[in-house]
């Protein structure tokens, strides 16, 4: 009778060690120049802020003395008006003109596609100029009947104030952004859905609300949100105008005080700040809009926070427990 070896698989699916032989040590992977990388970062971090705050010409004191001085606080509120005065009429039109130009409509289409190639084309501070001069073309504005009698008649300096003018400039000028943005979202819903919705008899105008609207904003929220960064930085564009925005009225300051660093550092803190709060409110609409297509959302950062600090406090109270009972 022969004997064989005993061949059959350990139950956790492990080889077992020849006998004789020692265990293998595994050893983690190193990565020196990863360390070496941080290293290097954490110096140059260290040294910058080491210049930032013990250089005394940042003059911090007068940072300080001109952050929330009421000129400043009511430049950056026109600043903020301007900004939601553009983004709600910018994106407003631009929809519209997006609509426009995926119409089979030939003239629909070509008015929306000359508005965005005349309006991209042209630089901002030259359409803010043109709308501020408007007076110059036209003496007056009427309102009546077309190409017939008008009924009403108002001056155009009158009409056409320099907020007003910067408002038109800077909402007719994201419109034509925003209505490419909006019609890359839309081109981005699948073809699918809108037959199926077509084939059940949906009107059209609700297939827009309800179907591809939604989704397209999934692939809108991101672009638009760069956009109404850049509109927010883009104000200050308006001080040709002497519009009192939160550049202009610390251009005066330091025109006034010889103190043009410090200004500076104001206005780029309030920028950052509104930058910031911004990023935060497009993070929790975009993951509103992710609800329909990922089955868990993530996590925001608060609920990381309370994560960590519930496992911080649950290994707290492991050891305290376990030196409790070692006594």
């Amino acid at each position: 009778m022969s004997t064989f070896p005993d061949t059959t698989p350990l139950a956790s699916g492990v080889a077992a060690e020849p006998p004789g032989e020692p265990a293998l040590r595994v050893r983690p992977a190193r990565y020196p120049w990863r360390w070496a990388a941080t290293a290097v970062v954490a110096v140059l971090l260290a040294m910058a802020l080491n210049a930032l705050i013990t250089n005394p010409a940042w003059k911090w004191p007068v940072v300080a003395e001109y952050l929330f001085a009421p000129s400043i606080l009511s430049a950056l509120w026109l600043t903020v008006r301007l900004t939601a005065y553009g983004t709600v009429i910018g994106f407003a039109l631009g929809t519209v003109l997006a609509l426009m130009r995926l119409s089979r409509s030939p003239l629909l289409s070509g008015v929306s596609w000359t508005y965005v190639w005349a309006f991209r084309s042209i630089p901002l501070i030259v359409q803010l100029l043109f709308w501020y001069n408007l007076a110059i073309l036209y003496d007056e504005i009427s309102f009546g009947v077309p190409f017939g009698p008008s009924f009403y008649s108002v001056s155009t300096m009158e009409l056409i104030s320099p907020l007003t003018a910067a408002v038109l400039g800077l909402a007719l000028h994201q419109a034509a952004y925003s209505a490419e943005i909006v019609r890359s979202g839309v081109l981005a819903v699948d073809q699918g859905q809108l037959e199926a919705a077509a084939a059940l008899g949906i009107p059209r105008s609700r297939q827009i609300r309800r179907i591809i609207l939604p989704q397209a904003m999934r692939t809108i929220m991101p672009t638009a949100a760069n956009e109404i960064i850049g509109l927010f930085k883009g104000t200050s564009v308006v001080y040709i105008m002497a519009l009192g925005e939160l550049f202009y009225r610390v251009q005066v300051i330091y025109n006034r005080t010889g103190d043009v660093v410090p200004m500076l550092m104001v206005a780029t803190i309030w920028y950052i700040v509104f930058t910031t709060l911004l990023s935060v409110v497009q993070y929790y609409v975009e993951r509103h809009h992710a609800k329909g297509a990922l089955r868990t959302l993530p996590p925001t950062p608060v609920q990381r926070l309370r994560r960590r600090a519930a496992a911080l406090r649950g290994a707290f109270g492991r050891r305290t427990g376990a030196a409790g009972g070692g006594r």
